[in-house]
C-alpha cells in the first residue's frame, strides 16, 4: 500500500520535515489549515487508525502532542488542533495545527496556494521550538 506518504519518507519527493525518529516522521502539509500545520505519519505503511496496535497508535500521539507543543510556542496559538481524517491519502496520518479558532478544524479551509517558502518558514520555527522543548534528537 505504498502512497505518497510513502515516497516522501524515502526521500523520493521532497518534504520539509519537522520530526524523524525511527518509527514516525513529521512534515508540513502542502495544503495547511494554519501556517504550522503539521502531518504526522508512521513510516510503517498502516491505512486506517482503527487498524494500528494500540501502543504505535500511543506513540504515535506522543509524537503529535511534542509538535502540538511547539506549534502552540512556534505560533504563539492558544492552542494546537488534533484532527484524523484520512480521507486524502490512504496511509494513517495526524494532522497537528496551531488552532486560533474553531473554523482552523475544517480541512475543506485548507489553503492550497501555500507556498514552499511558507512552508519552509513554518517548518524551521517549529524545529527550533521542538529543541527548545528538549526534543532535538527528532528534530532535523
Amino acid at each position: 500500500m505504498a502512497s505518497v506518504f510513502s515516497a516522501i519518507i524515502a526521500g523520493q519527493i521532497p518534504g520539509d520535515f519537522v520530526w524523524k525518529d525511527d518509527e514516525f516522521v513529521g512534515f508540513m502539509t502542502i495544503a495547511p489549515v494554519t501556517t504550522g500545520h503539521v502531518l504526522v505519519v508512521p513510516r510503517a505503511e498502516i491505512d486506517q487508525w482503527q487498524d494500528v496496535d494500540g501502543e504505535v497508535f500511543a506513540k504515535l500521539t506522543r509524537v503529535a502532542q511534542a509538535i502540538g507543543k511547539a506549534c502552540r510556542q512556534a505560533f504563539d496559538a492558544p492552542r494546537a488542533g488534533l484532527l484524523i481524517a484520512g480521507l486524502e491519502v490512504p496511509h494513517l496520518h495526524v494532522h497537528v495545527f496551531p488552532a486560533f479558532h474553531l473554523g482552523d478544524f475544517n480541512i475543506s479551509n485548507a489553503d492550497t496556494n501555500a507556498t514552499a517558502e511558507s512552508r519552509k518558514d513554518a517548518a524551521a520555527k517549529i524545529r527550533a521550538a521542538l529543541t527548545e522543548l528538549g526534543y532535538a534528537e527528532a528534530s532535523e
